[in-house]
């Protein structure tokens, strides 16, 4: 691991991957495969296509499912999370297309402009260091590739946010410590997105990094939001 990396994130991941799909899609309630297929129906198919902090591979395999590259390659630095994927990668018998490796997003093993396009849901904010993660993914995207961010947010409604603080606060880690029996690992994903940035906000460090023609956009009231640009 990156000695960057938020200490012990790594195996907080690995503690839960083997719960980690059923909570994200009972507390959804599904939600999060809409949120996924949507967010890549926005980027243009390409040869090569990153995905950082892949996880269990969910957005890998759907990248391949719309035919957005011929070759997928993710990156996460829980090889719990990876061997899941794996599982999954062969059961969707996608192997030929999808690579995964254990690998950190502040320091990926690739070469400068190697990638038509670089994806990541719901990893930018467990970076230790935000514009450094951002800069890599600049880093390794070929001129005119497309980034595509996924990641949670806050609900614009006000009545809608006072639910979605409760949720989060009682809901969330109840069920999380009954799925994967690891209460902190569930009180930290609470905190990592209730302190994370979302909208303008995200959109302006983007830019920082390099990028260009930034793009946002909010679903299920502003629940998650997705962001384009280009290099």
């Amino acid at each position: 691991m990156n000695s960057k990396e938020k200490p012990n994130i790594g195996n907080l991941f690995d503690s839960i991957s083997h719960s980690y799909d059923r909570f994200n899609h009972f507390l959804s309630l599904n939600a999060d495969r809409r949120w996924r297929r949507n967010a890549m129906k926005g980027i243009k198919p390409v040869d090569s296509l990153l995905d950082v902090a892949a996880g269990t591979a969910d957005l890998s395999i759907e990248a391949v499912r719309q035919n957005k590259a011929s070759a997928v390659t993710g990156i996460d630095i829980s090889s719990g999370m990876l061997s899941i994927g794996r599982d999954k990668v062969a059961k969707a018998r996608m192997q030929e297309c999808i690579s995964l490796v254990t690998a950190s997003a502040l320091e990926m093993p690739f070469d400068d402009g190697c990638f038509g396009a670089v994806v990541c849901a719901y990893g930018v904010r467990n970076f230790s260091d935000l514009d450094a993660g951002l800069r890599e993914m600049h880093r390794v995207l070929a001129d005119g590739g497309q980034l595509m961010i996924l990641e949670f947010s806050y609900p614009d409604n006000r009545f809608i946010r006072v639910l979605y603080d409760w949720f989060f606060s009682n809901v969330m880690p109840l069920v999380g410590k009954t799925l994967s029996h690891n209460a902190g690992a569930y009180t930290y994903f609470r905190d990592s997105v209730k302190g994370f940035i979302w909208g303008r906000e995200m959109a302006s460090r983007i830019e920082a990094a390099g990028f260009r023609d930034v793009t946002f956009r909010t679903m299920t009231f502003g629940i998650t939001t997705v962001y384009y640009a280009f290099k």
